[in-house]
């Protein structure tokens, strides 16, 4: 086959994984080539104006897997070279009770302890034995987490453990992650505000409060926000997604939109490049596809049956996003929240519960939770002085929508997701914030609601509104993930890799899937 286009690697996709992969590999001296289908770049990092002078990150925000990670460790003197700015304030996330009840977690262990006593005599110290225990063993998952499952390095961590614990105990501590967000707080936390502050932190890992690892999830994320709070990109996030392109192109890699890749090309078991809708062959004999895997093996691969497997892989949650400008400030009727850059807004842990399994089995929750970030605690220059936004995450909803828990929403018999079931759910949402806010409905300049349906066409990734790349449950995750006889991020076509979400170390921003690729090629 002829090509008029060469490169050393071909990147389909340029969302995190796509962008680090790309520009650790262009800084390593490799012809580098992104081929995005959508207009613009950055998968689900877009940052757009709301009205007024506003701009607001209509999908992900929150950097915080990013400047913890080794992807920013690497890349993250470039990223300031090309003006990137991280913004976050000292109070990182809190919950709210509908009686207005309140707790705030802050970048300060002793703020914390104090505020988690007062809550229930011993929770605080509870918290910081909790954290000084994961501090412990912080190594090892982070290793695990965060390299190949199936690496040389991942073998010598699991070695230098199991020498340091003892096989027994090194089982001990692998035992210990697989407790649920349930398990850790109904055991570590008397106050049912204590419980309610973690809670709904599993969701934003794509599990359940009763899920296996969740606990483990919530320790991991405890510890992370109280050491980088919860950043966002100043002036938005696409501010990352320009920074990573260019350097890219700073280094003689391309980064290209509206190109739409339907065929990776093989020959003799190998990998020779891709072929764009329009006919372009580029070849590579390196290929990265940062795509789900029903579209690698569904649609971008031929002859590569995995029929199987796609019949087992499953799609988790939908989301819901909706996004406000106000006129004036949030003027919360419950002091203190003001700064608090993800603050949830639930009945507790049981209501995480509930509002959860009514989405896992296809109902409109009935008291959804809700994640109410405010960028413009960290970041003024996302609205004109006198206009504040919010960012507002639905974790709970279902991607096929079978009726509504609360019985009081109409449900389209086919249960699609139309704009009229949208602009109804999110009058629910908006009536609970409403009611934690003086003067909301006075304030609205615009609203402007996403479903999962609305996901799903914004992003080829984003399966039935799943922001996970697929379920993250224990039996697809790790190394299992997305197959059980996954093997690093290899295909079994040579020089073909699957990166993203789907695959390990999973969802988040922290470009782990691409960095570890990128390493193993030779960045």
């Amino acid at each position: 086959m002829s090509s008029a286009t060469e490169f050393d690697v071909a990147i389909i996709g340029s969302g995190i994984n796509a962008l680090t992969s790309g520009a650790l590999l262009a800084k390593a001296g490799k012809r580098v080539v992104l081929l995005e289908r959508e207009s613009v770049a950055g998968g689900c990092m877009r940052t757009e104006p709301l009205g007024d002078g506003v701009l607001h990150d209509p999908l992900a925000t929150t950097l915080v897997l990013w400047v913890t990670g080794a992807a920013h460790a690497a890349l993250g003197d470039d990223l300031t070279r090309h003006g990137v700015e991280f913004c976050a304030t000292r109070t990182p996330t809190g919950v709210l009770l509908p009686d207005g009840q309140s707790l705030v977690y802050q970048m300060d262990r002793a703020a914390n302890v104090a505020a988690f006593n007062a809550a229930a005599a011993g929770d605080g110290d509870q918290l910081s034995a909790d954290l000084d225990a994961f501090g412990g063993k912080a190594d090892l998952l982070f290793g695990l987490m965060g390299g190949d499952p199936w690496s040389r390095a991942t073998a010598k961590l699991l070695g230098k453990e199991a020498w340091k614990r003892g096989p027994h105990g090194l089982a001990a501590t692998m035992g210990e992650s697989l407790t649920s967000m349930r398990g850790w707080l109904e055991t570590s936390f008397q106050s049912e505000l204590s419980q309610a502050l973690w809670a709904p932190w599993c969701l934003h890992a794509g599990l359940g409060p009763e899920a296996a690892f969740s606990g483990q999830m919530g320790q991991i994320i405890g510890f992370a926000l109280e050491a980088a709070g919860a950043p966002i990109a100043k002036g938005g996030i696409a501010s990352m997604v320009q920074g990573l392109c260019a350097i890219i192109e700073e280094h003689g890699g391309t980064v290209r939109t509206n190109a739409d890749v339907s065929r990776i090309e093989q020959a003799s078991g190998a990998v020779t490049g891709v072929t764009l809708a329009d006919a372009e062959y580029i070849a590579a004999p390196s290929v990265l596809a940062s795509v789900t895997p029903h579209q690698l093996y569904g649609t971008l691969l031929e002859g590569e049956s995995k029929a199987d497997d796609l019949r087992r892989y499953r799609y988790g949650k939908g989301n819901f996003q909706l996004h406000y400008v106000l006129d004036g400030p949030v003027t919360w009727r419950t002091p203190g929240v003001e700064t608090v850059q993800l603050l949830h807004l639930t009945p507790g842990l049981d209501g995480v519960s509930k509002a959860g399994n009514e989405a896992e089995r296809g109902l409109l929750p009935e008291v959804p939770t809700i994640c109410v970030g405010q960028p413009c605690a960290a970041d003024p220059t996302r609205a004109p002085d006198g206009k504040s936004v919010l960012w507002l995450q639905m974790p709970e909803a279902p991607r096929h929508v079978k009726g509504d828990a609360k019985g009081e929403i109409s449900v389209p018999e086919d249960g699609s997701w139309t704009p009229e079931l949208r602009e109804a759910f999110a009058d629910r949402v908006e009536q609970i914030l409403a009611s934690h806010i003086d003067g909301f409905s006075s304030k609205v300049v615009t609203r402007r609601a996403i479903s999962p349906a609305d996901l799903a066409g914004m992003n080829a990734n984003l399966v039935g509104g799943d922001p996970y790349g697929g379920a993250c449950s224990l039996e697809q995750f790790f190394l299992w993930r997305p197959f059980t006889d996954s093997k690093r991020h290899t295909t079994g076509v040579k020089g073909l890799y699957h990166i993203g979400a789907s695959t390990h170390p999973g969802p988040g921003l922290s470009g782990g899937s691409g960095y570890l690729v990128a390493k193993e090629l030779g960045a």
